[in-house]
């Protein structure tokens, strides 16, 4: 296929075709008239060879291979527009941009609150937007930072793309204030018979996997998207939960818990910023990818207010 020879705005026709399943609408969205972007269907079906749009009733439904080109063409687009807006230079005190990072709620507490307020001191005109980390990012890795500006993530999930290193954590467990059954510290025995509060997506893997390698499968009684939501599910009760000590330090004393020392040497976590190499050379990526650098050994440092005796 010579790109040279097709027309790009057939793409973003495609996207919004495929979007909005009616001729009409998709034209009043991109500002063609009915007749043109009939005709940009016309050619988009003549070149995949399908309806992509087929009649259902009184609506259009998409074909199989639409489906599929559904999401390829957003992120297409998304890619193409990132592309045409890369620049050569990037005056952070003057410019206004918008980065989107993907990061868990942890990353966001103990990263991205401090990039939020050194770019807010730095960059005034500089906008961080922060997404959710998906359940297939490991299937999808290079789709999906193709799109963002970039995937906060521990190593030892991902791997082959560009990174810059960040900081340094480590795991701890939480339990209830007034466990009944946990004296000073935890032994590889509470690990199987008590009950666990898990985070339900992929990258805490490489820590709970040393649990299947010691023989202790996690007996799981609740499981929660969110790291900053297990101290309330800890606390009061018998349960126990694997979590950072950097958010746990940040978390102290939102709830009744204590924090305790891993009974084994869990693999430690080392967190890095990752992005598409499609980015490298981009001014303004650039910047981030500094910024993000130079604040990361603030990240590493516990908040400064006293812990409870």
């Amino acid at each position: 296929m010579n790109l040279a020879s097709l027309d790009l705005n057939l793409v973003i026709a495609l996207r919004v075709l495929l979007e909005e399943r009616s001729v009409t609408r998709a034209g009043q969205r991109v500002g063609l008239s009915q007749p043109a972007m009939s005709a940009a269907l016309a050619r988009l079906r003549r070149h995949f060879d399908d309806d992509l749009l087929s009649r259902v009733g009184s609506r259009y439904e998409l074909t199989a291979l639409g489906q599929v080109l559904l999401d390829r063409t957003a992120t297409a687009c998304d890619l193409l527009e990132r592309v045409f807006t890369s620049q050569a230079d990037f005056d952070p005190a003057h410019e206004t941009h918008t980065f989107t990072l993907i990061a868990s709620d942890y990353a966001v507490a103990v990263f991205g609150a401090e990039l939020a307020r050194t770019v807010h001191a730095e960059a005034p005109g500089i906008r961080l937007r922060f997404r959710q980390t998906p359940t297939d990012v490991t299937e999808n890795t290079g789709t999906l930072l193709s799109t963002v500006d970039g995937l906060l993530m521990p190593h030892g999930v991902i791997s082959g793309f560009p990174t810059v290193e960040l900081y340094r954590d480590r795991w701890v467990f939480l339990v209830s204030d007034d466990h009944p059954d946990v004296g000073e510290r935890l032994t590889l025995d509470d690990l199987r018979r008590l009950p666990w509060v898990t985070y339900q997506r992929t990258y805490d893997a490489p820590a709970v996997r040393q649990l299947g390698m010691l023989g202790i499968e996690p007996r799981t009684e609740v499981s929660v998207d969110s790291f900053q939501a297990l101290p309330w599910l800890v606390a009061g009760t018998r349960r126990i939960a694997l979590i950072q000590e950097l958010l746990a330090d940040r978390l102290r004393g939102v709830a009744p818990v204590r924090v305790m020392e891993c009974p084994y040497e869990a693999v430690p976590v080392q967190e890095a910023l990752w992005w598409h190499p499609a980015h490298t050379h981009d001014a303004a990526h650039i910047w981030l990818r500094e910024t993000a650098g130079r604040i990361a050994v603030a990240a590493s440092s516990p908040p400064a207010h006293p812990r409870p005796e």
